[in-house]
């Protein structure tokens, strides 16, 4: 097969060198006319030095997101091996029921994502290469997992960057409105057809199981709690009472029924309000509680709002300080992939010195195993957390 040809400018070859994965459009010379939009792209330097075979859109600031650094073809078959090939690395590492089967460049698949929730799947596309192959990606899918329903979530706004439609919906099988599976010892409910994401959070799946030390016998504040995942886990490892905290009430009324999957009704006070607004009118009210959950929303989409978002995360973190109690604790995160860890780490320790309290750090989070974070894409480690115990 002939593949279209990329040259960089001189020099541009280092990002490469260094092991990202990316080719940004103003670090191209030139193209040749094989290089559509979609189509699988060879990388060479100003000396004609050959980097990899990868996806190839002109549209996109990303112009070529690379595949394989060698030379075999880039084709259904290495898609449905690597899909295959990640399946078996999160089978290594204990997942079965739910789990991010497929983590995009991580696994080697720039641009798709695949969750498994019970027996069903979940995937979205945000690559125009790999749309090319996503009759392959479904085929895989159906051949690794006989699920009993798959459905896209081709519905996120950066698809549009890459000139790709916003489409969703069952591809196979049926999909019903909930569908249950079980995380760490809870039962759960997700909605994979309009749901966030592609139904549920799952790169804080085992950040759920790290809050039980903190919870038993205590007052825990929930904050942007989505559909329950910490919310649940709180009850369940012994908190006397869990106000849940979030502006959805779909996500709320999704909470409730997990709440009741696992009897834990009784315990779980669902609050429909902006976190901000509660946050402070409690810290001024002197309300306080022995464990504090905060895991917002991305606060940046750009670096251009990094600022802004630090404050934002600084005010945030700052009233939470001021809701624990003396020696009680706060779980706190951030998913912008530009508040960086030690950033955001910055930022709690300014959030500290303002509250006038003495915070010790307990322990250093991040997303899920079934997450992995890969050295060649800076953007894939984006989760970032710390227990934080309040004296």
């Amino acid at each position: 097969m002939t593949y279209g040809q990329v040259r960089l400018r001189r020099g541009e070859q280092r990002n490469l060198l260094a092991g990202l994965s990316w080719v940004y459009d103003n670090q191209i010379a030139w193209v040749d006319e094989l290089c559509t939009d979609g189509s699988v792209v060879e990388v060479y330097d100003s000396e004609k030095t050959y980097y990899g075979r990868g996806f190839f859109n002109g549209r996109s600031r990303i112009a070529v997101r690379l595949v394989t650094r060698g030379r075999e073809a880039v084709d259904g078959r290495l898609i449905t091996d690597r899909i295959a090939q990640a399946w078996q690395r999160r089978q290594a590492l204990g997942f079965s029921n739910a789990c991010r089967v497929v983590f995009g460049e991580a696994d080697g698949l720039p641009g798709l994502t695949v969750d498994k929730f019970g027996d069903y799947l979940s995937y979205q596309i945000v690559s125009a290469g790999m749309e090319v192959f996503e009759d392959a990606v479904v085929a895989a899918l159906i051949g690794l997992f006989s699920p009993k329903g798959i459905c896209r979530r081709n519905d996120v706004a950066v698809r549009q960057k890459e000139g790709l439609p916003l489409v969703s919906g069952c591809v196979y099988g049926q999909v019903p409105d909930k569908v249950p599976f079980l995380e760490s010892g809870a039962n759960m409910m997700a909605d994979l057809t309009g749901g966030q994401k592609t139904g549920h959070f799952l790169d804080q799946q085992e950040n759920r199981v790290r809050i039980a030390p903190y919870c038993k016998g205590e007052d825990v504040l929930d904050l942007c709690c989505h559909t329950g995942g910490f919310s649940i886990h709180a009850a369940l490892y012994g908190a006397c009472s869990v106000r849940s905290v979030d502006v959805s009430r779909d996500s709320l009324e999704m909470l409730m029924e997990n709440a009741a999957l696992n009897g834990v009704s009784d315990r779980i006070c669902p609050v429909c309000e902006d976190v901000f607004d509660l946050v402070k009118r409690e810290s001024l009210q002197g309300q306080q509680y022995g464990l504090v959950i905060c895991d917002p929303p991305a606060f940046c989409k750009s670096r251009k709002t990094l600022d802004a978002a630090y404050r934002g995360y600084k005010e945030l973190n700052l009233r939470c300080m001021k809701l624990v109690r003396s020696g009680g604790y706060l779980a706190t995160f951030s998913c912008s992939q530009f508040m960086t860890a030690p950033l955001f780490l910055q930022m709690l320790r300014e959030a500290a010195a303002d509250s006038g309290r003495q915070v010790q750090l307990l322990e250093t989070l991040m997303q899920s195993r079934d997450h992995a974070a890969s050295f060649s894409t800076e953007t894939s480690w984006y989760l970032k957390g710390y227990i934080l115990r309040i004296l």
